[in-house]
Order: structure tokens, then C-alpha cells, then sequence
């Protein structure tokens, strides 16, 4: 059985909409935590299109700054579905203000944690953005360098000097960032069933509607956190062919579900060599020994992975200190082929 609590917040810390440079960063009230289940996971209708990976930008081989940076300030759309095999479905995005046909922008899509499932579509899929902070480490990603202040105090020297070095020698450059509501529907006994309902909605409706409907990229980045991050290997794994990087954070799996999820990396790194793996947990992580079951797990099948592990527990302190910021620049470098620390 999956162990653990999630922590439930009651409001939005920050508004709902933009994010000021500087916020407050005192934390949430403690929330009674809740288990998983027992048998755990853990307006516009678009019709279905297949979508089908393509090449990551090339590397780029100078470290000197890019001609054009994308702007810290978003603007925002909200899409909903009100009849899918999952329910309702809403997916708010975020795009950079300067993005246009002329300046296109790789796709992150990433998915919340438990307590933002349980609030419906509405208020969950705004989850990244009122919950955990996004808009606010985009400005402060955009002014860098980043301090232990910024990561709530959760920041290992050696990491924050990493992260440091490689935003003075690279600036950010930008994401558009989808957010949907991720159900909490992804238990054992259904995991892979209703991972490909959602897998079916997010790569068949939400990427065509992306690439319609605002100045994307082809390369796509997948992410999560805690349940989330269960949502994102399952999706991933399933629907490989359309990212580029499928990554998780705090992935709420339990060490039996190791050997399934390697087999399964095993079958899609056939279907998408290029395909990139990373997990990322910490060191108060209720799911710390399972994420790095799966990783050895992974290695052991022959498929490359990273396991990263960074201070902090399994709280909405952690989505908003470390997790936003190593979920941001991972993609922002490494769909353009660029190395993250």
C-alpha cells in the first residue's frame, strides 16, 4: 500500500492570478495529512488528433546569453473539457507575455499533488499556479541569483551554487506551461487503465490544442509532484513518443511497483530512444526509498535515468521552495538540448 499524507491547504497563498516579484514566503498553517487510498496511485472541446514526438532544438554550444529571452510576466488561459472518460477537465496555461509566431517556446506540461485533486478541476488545475508558486519563481528565475530564501530554506550549498552558475552562465529562457487537473483517479488496481485515459487526453486533445493556439515548440517536457509525479511516469511511459523529457517529483509510488515501472521505461525508451528520465525526491520524501527502487530498478533493466535527491520533506514547502525551481530549469534546459546540474 502506498504509504503516506499529503498536506491539504485552504486557500491560495499567493492570489489567484499574478505572482508579484516578491511575495511572502512564510508557509501554510500545518494541514492534517491524509493518506492515500488503500488501494492507491499513488469550454472548449478539441477533437482527439494523434501527436507524435519531434526533435529537440540542438544544442547550443556557446554559454553567452540568447538573443531573445522570454518575459517573466504571463499572460494566462484557462481550456475546459466537461465530458471526457475522466470527468470534467480543466488545464490552465502560462505563457510568456513577449511569446509570439516569432518567438515560439518549448511546452511543460505538469501535474499537481493530491490536495489540489481533491479541490475539482477548477481550483486544482490552478494548483502550480495559487498553490505552489509558479509565477513567482518564473520572476525570481528571471533576476537570479537565487538564495536559500527562495527554496524555503530546503537548499544544499552545492546544489543552490549549481543551480547559480548555470543561470549566470545560460539566463532562463522560458516555458509555456500547461497545468491540468490531474483526478485522483490512479489507483493500484486501475493504474494503467486510467493513466491512459489520461495519458489518450492529455497527448491526443491538450498538445494538438497547444500547438494550435499559442506559440509553442514541438519539444514537450512532462513533470509532476507527489501524486503528480505518479501522473507523469504513468502518462509518460504509456504515450512516450510525445515528450522529449518525462520527469517526476516525490513520485507517490511504493518499491513494489518498481519492477513494472521498469519494464514499462524498457518498452518506451524502445519507442523513444531519445527519451530522457528523471526523478527527483528528497531527503524527508515519504517516497524517498520507492523513487530510488524505481531508479535502480530502471538501471538495472538497462534504461538510463537520473535519481536526484535535495533537501526537504513531503509538504507545499517543498512544491514551492525546491521542486518549482528544479522542475523549471530541467526543461527550460534540457528540452533545448542544454545540460542541467
Amino acid at each position: 500500500m502506498v504509504l503516506a499524507a499529503l498536506a491539504v491547504l485552504t486557500g491560495c497563498s499567493l492570489g489567484c492570478r499574478k505572482a508579484s516579484p516578491s511575495p511572502p514566503l512564510a508557509s501554510s498553517p500545518a494541514a492534517p495529512s491524509r493518506a492515500l487510498p488503500a488501494a492507491p496511485a499513488s469550454s472548449v472541446a478539441l477533437p482527439a488528433a494523434s501527436s507524435a514526438a519531434s526533435s529537440a532544438p540542438p544544442a547550443t554550444s556557446s554559454a553567452s546569453e540568447p538573443a531573445w529571452i522570454a518575459s517573466a510576466e504571463l499572460r494566462e488561459v484557462t481550456w475546459s473539457w466537461d465530458d471526457t472518460p475522466l470527468g470534467p477537465m480543466r488545464v490552465v496555461v502560462e505563457i510568456p507575455a513577449n511569446a509570439d509566431e516569432h518567438h515560439r517556446l518549448p511546452v511543460l506540461v505538469t501535474m499537481h499533488g493530491k490536495g489540489e485533486a481533491q479541490k475539482g478541476p477548477d481550483r486544482g488545475a490552478r494548483g502550480w499556479i495559487d498553490d505552489y508558486w509558479l509565477p513567482k519563481a518564473v520572476h525570481r528565475l528571471a533576476d537570479p541569483p537565487l538564495t536559500r530564501g527562495d527554496l524555503l530554506g530546503f537548499a544544499d550549498g552545492k546544489r543552490l551554487a549549481l543551480i547559480n552558475r548555470s543561470l549566470a552562465e545560460r539566463p532562463y529562457q522560458g516555458l509555456i506551461v500547461a497545468c491540468p487537473y490531474t483526478p485522483e483517479t490512479l489507483h493500484d488496481d486501475e493504474l494503467w487503465e486510467r493513466g491512459g485515459q489520461l495519458a489518450a487526453f492529455l497527448v491526443d486533445q491538450v498538445l494538438p490544442k497547444l500547438r494550435k493556439e499559442t506559440p509553442s515548440l514541438d519539444a514537450v517536457g512532462l513533470d509532476g509532484v507527489s501524486l503528480g509525479g505518479r501522473a507523469a511516469l504513468v502518462v509518460g511511459l504509456t504515450r512516450p513518443e510525445a515528450f522529449q523529457v518525462v520527469a517526476s517529483m516525490q513520485a507517490a509510488f511504493d518499491t513494489k511497483d518498481a519492477p513494472e515501472l521498469a519494464r514499462r521505461a524498457a518498452e518506451a525508451v524502445k519507442k523513444n530512444p531519445s527519451l530522457q528520465l528523471r526523478l527527483l525526491t528528497s531527503d524527508h520524501d515519504y517516497y524517498l526509498q520507492a523513487n530510488k527502487a524505481i531508479s535502480r530498478a530502471m538501471t538495472k533493466a538497462g534504461v538510463k535515468n537520473e535519481l536526484v535527491v535535495v533537501p526537504g520533506p513531503h509538504a507545499y514547502e517543498f512544491n514551492r521552495g525546491p521542486a518549482v525551481y528544479e522542475m523549471l530549469l530541467l526543461h527550460d534546459r534540457a528540452l533545448r538540448g542544454q545540460r542541467f546540474p
